[in-house]
């Protein structure tokens, strides 16, 4: 095989037989004119720093056309109704198969979406509910939709399927009872002359107004909170200036609760309305969602509520085959443990068919996808995945890649794109893009076998990939702890009666497997314990739609050290935004510096512009055509829809009269055309903006446009912008900052960036606690809580916990740790030699680097691959620590807690 981009494109006869896929002149988003051949039938990891464009090729360029390519054999009204994505800037790619996409996409966030209805597992169980289930005498067999809480055969009556009620309660509804109904003791009932009006028919249907709300008789209480009735009664005003009768009719405190959220236009009322709903689990169905005679069916002696409770490996346990079964339950339950195997062995044994999506990380969704990928049996398919590794423990790294071997094995095409260096060592092939990130990205680095990168410089990759290429790191000593938060007996989801301390003023990393309830912790709980001693303004944590969860907060017995704190910050991987209208500048409020900017300037002074003249979110100085987008949907019967720019403003999303306005020979389009590096330059004496930009640059945004929309960003770097803009705001005491993964979606070289940050803040004097896989933080940290010693009700326990030791100078590595099957795997060979079994061609053993001499490409050797990790004894899986000269942590067992 030539060096990329030195040979013209051969045909698709030769690249069938050669087994490529071909691409050439690649130009979607960053890529620059990219030529490269990548082989079929082979794991292919695409790596390179954030930005650099390797999702791009990956994604937006192969996926895309093997996209677009299918859906043209699909009946023209049929693809109508199919999302497609956009057609890609490439000149030809041939030799590409039908292609399957696996990207980290939360999606629509809904409560009725679970692990069982995502895999499909859950139609499987009701069927085998249905067919074999044991139905009390007299009951009449139910069809499988009658076990489903999101069909109407099946929804408990009273929560509709959601296994939550929502509902009023007299504390609720009456905050403090020593007052009186004329003091305000109805805190539900609204204020001013309508709050009046109800307490003068109160007073018109005989009850005391005027006594403690708890000297009430109790069936008054119950009658004026809770009555359906409306009685009409005729008011006179006593000091009103309209001294006419009137009459009034009455609304009990729920009755008016219910209406406000049901009838109000007020997003005022209602969200004051919503204050006095209390939400929790459902009476009459226990939270299952389901009628009570489907919950009268059992299968192995339990209902189809306490299947879906068990986690994935218990429930296998449950159903599977036995003696006596009858054929219909033999059957299905045979399907049903095989599709469970292979979701445990890709480490997601924890979860349960009942778990709602919305608390799954984009990770763990992906990995579910992954798992249904593998039982449908396709064959001949290009599978793309978005950093599969993402969420997961080193622990369970190798399951996961006995399921990428088996989708190449069964002879389909595996192209990850991945930063987790040890799942790149393990493929057959590298695509490095790069080398730096937007502008200074968009080529491929390296294509070839993965030793072959250890002699490209220019890779960015490279010295992660080679230990022992990489510079040894100084020694930091651990600080010491200014102070600790105590909690003691923290109950919620798989964490029991827990005793747990976090020391503050440095910097804490919370490990342990997936689903050791390290997120439980960090998420949930330390949120709760820290609201009762802080003001609402002072809590900055994200809920997003379709996060209620029936569990409601942490049962926490005492809490000590909390005050300390004087701000708690939570910054998470959601979205910064759900439409194009919120960008990079809009979020981080440094568009609000460059708005004022311009609008000071003498031209727009002239014309009476004010600084909402340049925004493209309301109209005035927008283009009208397009609403400020700068492009239009252009909409095709038969082929898919794309977008193109606007005819009137060309993309430039303002009409011409706020174009005119320009600053140093810059219009406000331009400003938000440029990237992140670039307005730092243009915007140096614009202090807010300046600080904005400088901030964003540290956490190693540079290349992102100013006018990136929000939906164009990754969950990585959507976290990272929140917490730049926390870094750019002044210090307002000591703040508590809670992340979660923070390093997914991010190259090793942009870790160390995003570390400088987070020790940055601790500098400050804040604390910083952040649940991590990459061993790489937690060498950094100044303390390790590790949670375990399994997941599920395995876990929860915090199973070693201590501080980081003495710097190690490049050790010697030690063999890495293998799981169940590793040993096979690895002499069926994941890295094979290219392209056949038996041999290697001589074309296929090569590696090419862009700007190879003419006189034709440069060997790579094949050198033994550097191992990974070195492996610390201290009683967790979490103790083994990547060999880079990193601070080893020296973890020390927990004492364990006795149960009475």
């Amino acid at each position: 095989m030539p060096p990329t981009g030195t040979t013209p494109p051969a045909s698709a006869t030769d690249d069938r037989a050669d087994g490529f896929v071909r691409v050439r002149g690649a130009a979607e988003n960053t890529l620059r004119d990219v030529d490269v051949d990548i082989p079929r039938d082979r794991i292919v990891a695409f790596t390179g720093v954030s930005g650099s464009g390797k999702s791009s090729l990956a994604f937006g360029t192969v996926y895309a056309e093997a996209q677009r390519r299918f859906f043209e054999s699909v009946a023209p009204y049929a693809r109508r109704l199919i999302r497609q994505e956009q057609t890609p800037h490439v000149d030809s790619i041939t030799g590409l198969p039908p292609a399957v996409a696996l990207q980290q996409r939360r999606g629509a966030p809904s409560t009725r979406s679970t692990v069982g209805t995502v895999t499909t597992l859950s139609n499987s169980l009701r069927m085998l509910l249905s067919r074999a289930g044991a139905y009390p005498a007299g009951q009449g067999r139910l069809d499988s939709d009658a076990f489903s809480p999101n069909t109407a055969a099946g929804a408990c009556p009273v929560c509709h399927g959601l296994g939550v009620a929502h509902t009023v309660t007299e504390a609720s509804l009456v905050p403090d009872q020593s007052l009186s109904i004329r003091d305000g003791a109805i805190a539900a009932w609204p204020g001013a002359w309508q709050g009046k009006n109800l307490r003068d028919i109160t007073i018109a249907l005989g009850h005391d107004v005027d006594v403690p709300w708890r000297d009430l008789p109790r069936d008054a209480r119950e009658w004026i909170l809770f009555t359906e009735e409306q009685p009409v009664v005729q008011i006179t005003p006593q000091r009103d200036r309209v001294a006419k009768p009137y009459n009034g009719r009455f609304w009990s405190a729920r009755s008016y609760v219910l209406h406000t959220l049901a009838d109000s236009a007020s997003p005022r009322l209602r969200e004051a309305a919503l204050a006095h709903m209390v939400s929790g689990t459902c009476e009459r169905c226990g939270g299952s969602g389901l009628t009570p005679e489907a919950l009268a069916v059992t299968f192995a002696g339990r209902s189809i509520a306490e299947l879906n409770a068990l986690t994935l490996a218990d429930l296998a346990a449950a159903i599977a085959p036995a003696p006596g079964m009858g054929d219909v339950a033999v059957t299905i339950t045979t399907d049903l443990v095989a599709r469970l195997a292979v979701l445990v062995d890709l480490g997601l044994g924890y979860l349960s068919l009942g778990r709602v999506t919305t608390t799954l990380s984009p990770g763990e969704m992906q990995r579910l996808r992954l798992a249904t990928q593998l039982r449908s049996g396709l064959f001949g398919v290009v599978y793309v995945l978005d950093e599969p590794s993402a969420g997961l423990h080193p622990a369970d790294a190798e399951p996961l890649l006995e399921v990428l071997a088996q989708l190449r094995d069964s002879g389909n095409s595996v192209f990850v794109v991945e930063h987790d260096m040890d799942v790149v060592r393990q493929a057959d092939w590298i695509v490095d893009v790069g080398p730096g990130a937007g502008e200074a990205g968009g080529s491929v680095v390296y294509s070839g076998p993965v030793d072959g990168l250890r002699e490209v410089e220019a890779s960015a990759t490279r010295p992660h990939l080679f230990p022992d290429l990489a510079p040894p790191r100084a020694a930091r000593t651990p600080r010491t702890p200014t102070g600790t938060i105590r909690a003691t007996g923290v109950t919620l989801h798989n964490l029991v009666d827990l005793d747990v301390e976090i020391p503050l003023g440095v910097m804490v990393a919370v490990t342990g497997v997936s689903g050791s309830g390290k997120s439980t912790l960090v998420s949930r709980v330390l949120p709760d314990l820290l609201r009762a001693s802080l003001a609402p303004d002072r809590v900055v944590v994200e809920q997003a739609d379709g996060d209620d969860d029936a569990s409601g907060a942490a049962r926490i017995a005492r809490v000590e050290g909390a005050e300390a704190v004087d701000r708690l910050v939570s910054v998470d991987q959601r979205p910064i935004g759900r439409t194009p209208r919120s960008t990079l500048a809009t979020y981080t409020g440094l568009f609000d510096a460059v708005r004022r900017t311009y609008a000071a300037t003498d031209a727009a002074r002239a014309r009476g512009y004010g600084a909402g003249r340049f925004s493209f979110n309301v109209a005035g100085g927008r283009c009208e055509t397009c609403q400020g987008e700068g492009s239009v949907t252009v909409e095709l019967l038969f082929l898919p829809g794309s977008y193109g720019p606007c005819p009137t403003c060309h993309g430039a999303r303002y009409e011409p009269g706020t174009l005119e306005v320009e600053y140093r020979g810059r219009s406000i389009a331009d400003v938000l055309a440029m990237t992140v590096d670039e307005a730092h330059g243009f915007l140096a004496d614009v202090p807010l903006a300046e600080r904005a930009l400088a901030t964003l640059r540290d956490v190693g945004l540079g290349y992102l446009r100013l006018g990136q929309p929000a939906t164009e960003l990754s969950g990585g770097e959507a976290q990272r912008i929140k917490l730049a803009t926390e870094l750019q705001r002044a210090p307002r005491g000591h703040t508590l900052y809670l992340l979660d993964e923070p390093t997914t979606g991010l190259h090793p070289a942009d870790v160390v960036l995003l570390l400088r940050q987070l020790q940055g803040l601790v500098d400050a004097g804040n604390t910083v606690v952040v649940v991590e896989h990459e061993m790489d933080v937690v060498a950094d940290a100044d303390r390790v809580i590790d949670l375990g010693p399994s997941g599920g009700d395995q876990g929860g326990r915090i199973v070693a916990q201590g501080t980081r030791g003495r710097s190690r100078t490049r050790p010697a590595a030690a063999p890495r740790r293998t799981s169940r099957g590793g040993s096979r795997r690895r002499e069926r060979g994941l890295a094979r030699r290219l392209p056949g079994r038996g041999r290697r061609p001589r074309a296929a053993a090569r590696g090419y680097v862009i700007g190879a001499s003419r006189g034709g490409p440069r060997r790579r050797g094949r050198g033994p691959r550097p191992s990974a990790r070195v492996q610390a004894d201290v009683g967790s899986v979490t103790s083994s620590v990547r060999a880079r000269a990193r601070p080893t942590p020296h973890l020390h067992a927990a004492p364990r807690k006795e149960h009475s």
